[in-house]
């Protein structure tokens, strides 16, 4: 690739990646307008997004050669069935918190990633790891708006929270688990977790429901064509044109698009001190992603650069190596 081409390249990267989670900052309204149960809901981008991938991979040509054995076919499976999971507490957290709230929370991903490695598979936490962790958790219960009222129990408010953070912990066991399976187009992986989640939530959908969607269907028809297709396809065209410093930061457009959605449609804003947690958030994944050391932690930390997470989306992967999104 010549030197004027590799600028042009990454250029388009990057117009792909922020289309993508500008997509993606919408996904929250389309949730919340389909006025489906949040299993209905996954269930039905499942359904959609099952359609747009298997005609995308057959016009594509993926499924010759395509690199699955038993051992990754099973892999792929099983990160599938968290992933469905994470859509399905992610959306429910929506009607007990908010949007905005949700998907700031949502975005400690990062960290349960980081924690589940060294819980499962005996990875290092190293000082700046352990520094970042601890500024994350700052921001996350300033982000969180938690009040004293909220703890005396019953609060629908904490329990949305909960959603949103169990979210995020299916969404790291989803991605310590497909990012192994190596070899396959991510377009693959991500077909068989969608086609895997409709007899998964098949029990827990109440199919009887879907006569009275109405318009919801244009809703749900978009989660499953454009969120779970088009916005998968630029964001895995992207990530083979973008530096890892790139992909993290642009990863950040989807919570920001969120919340400017969210204020646009519903009115919802955070208050002062929610909105002094997000930048604390925002550093702290982007210390994980790109390995910075806080200055106090130099001397003490060894540099470590682990692959950045992009936003909630389904099934595959986050960087040229398949692992699941939003």
């Amino acid at each position: 690739m010549s030197t004027t081409e590799a600028p042009s390249r990454e250029s388009r990267g990057a117009v792909e990646l922020t289309t993508a989670m500008l997509l993606s900052g919408t996904l929250g309204v389309f949730v919340v307008e389909s006025g489906a149960s949040s299993f209905n809901v996954v269930f039905f981008r499942c359904v959609f997004g099952t359609l747009f991938l298997a005609l995308y991979c057959l016009v594509r040509g993926f499924f010759k050669n395509h690199g699955f054995t038993p051992k990754k076919l099973g892999l792929a499976a099983l990160g599938g069935v968290f992933i469905v999971f994470n859509w399905a507490f992610l959306f429910e957290s929506y009607d007990s918190t908010s949007i905005s709230v949700a998907t700031v929370v949502y975005h400690t991903q990062p960290f349960f990633v980081v924690l589940l490695g060294a819980l499962l598979f005996k990875d290092r936490i190293t000082a700046h790891k352990a520094g970042w962790l601890v500024v994350a958790f700052l921001g996350l219960i300033l982000v969180s708006g938690v009040s004293a009222s909220d703890l005396s129990g019953g609060s629908d408010y904490l329990i949305g929270v909960g959603y949103a953070l169990l979210a995020a912990l299916f969404y790291g066991l989803s991605t310590i688990i497909t990012k192994r399976v190596s070899g396959v187009k991510p377009h693959l992986v991500a077909l068989v977790q969608v086609l895997l989640g409709i007899p998964l939530l098949l029990p827990f959908t109440q199919l009887a429901e879907a006569s009275g969607f109405g318009s919801g269907w244009l809703w749900l028809v978009g989660l499953g064509f454009i969120h779970t297709g088009v916005m998968y396809v630029l964001m895995y065209s992207s990530y083979q044109k973008l530096p890892t410093s790139k992909i993290a930061v642009l990863a950040f457009v989807y919570p920001a698009a969120a919340m400017v959605c969210d204020w646009a449609v519903y009115g919802h804003s955070v208050s002062l001190v929610q909105a002094l947690g997000i930048p604390l958030i925002v550093a702290a994944s982007l210390g994980i992603n790109l390995g910075w050391h806080p200055r106090f932690l130099r001397r003490a930390a060894a540099p470590a650069v682990t692959t950045p997470q992009p936003p909630e989306q389904p099934a595959a992967a986050a960087a040229p190596r398949a692992r699941s999104t939003v």
